[in-house]
């Protein structure tokens, strides 16, 4: 009974679309990263998100040591990143940072150079829920890119979310009589 609840909750959650994500980190627990959806923000008055990681992954600890990361908002272009940091390919994690430009942020965490989005932070709490931990970051450092379409994963699949064209607001003239 508890194996078909769990199963049927996965399934919804593929129902779920959600933004593709790598965490990266660094510091003296090392250099890593992983692929995540599991990512919200929290609240803006201090500029705080949530990441939720496996208790079981490698990367949760290492996050855990160094307490600081970089949610960096995946492209649509970044399927193949996307995939290594999930580990659905055999490569190394110096080969995962090695295939594609990456930066050193402000934090001195690996900032992907043509994300969407990456946000810098501190890890400031962390709470065990179940298997995974929900790990609570204070955004220092924000930097946006104003081209490109998203990443979404949805029914275990990634897809392309288009980028919705500039609205220019229509100005209306009003006269009195």
């Amino acid at each position: 009974m508890i194996e078909d609840t769990r199963k049927r909750f996965r399934d919804a959650m593929a129902c779920l679309p959600a933004a593709v994500n790598i965490i990266t980190t660094d510091g003296p627990g090392g250099r890593c990263g992983i692929t995540a959806s599991a990512v919200c923000s929290v609240t803006d008055a201090p500029p705080t998100m949530l990441v939720c990681i496996n208790q079981a992954s490698y990367v949760h600890d290492v996050l855990h040591r160094n307490r600081n990361m970089c949610i960096n908002v995946l492209a649509a272009e970044y399927q193949d990143l996307a995939r290594d940091f999930a580990g659905m390919t055999a490569c190394s994690m110096d080969e995962r940072f090695g295939r594609h430009a990456w930066a050193s942020g402000q934090a001195m965490v690996p900032v992907l150079s043509d994300a969407i989005a990456s946000l810098e932070g501190e890890i400031v709490d962390i709470k065990t829920v179940g298997s995974h931990s929900v790990m609570f970051a204070q955004i220092r450092h924000i930097a946006l890119r104003s081209d490109g379409d998203g990443l979404i994963y949805f029914g275990r699949q990634f897809h392309r979310l288009t980028r919705p064209a500039a609205v220019t607001p229509s100005v209306t003239t009003h006269t009195s009589r």
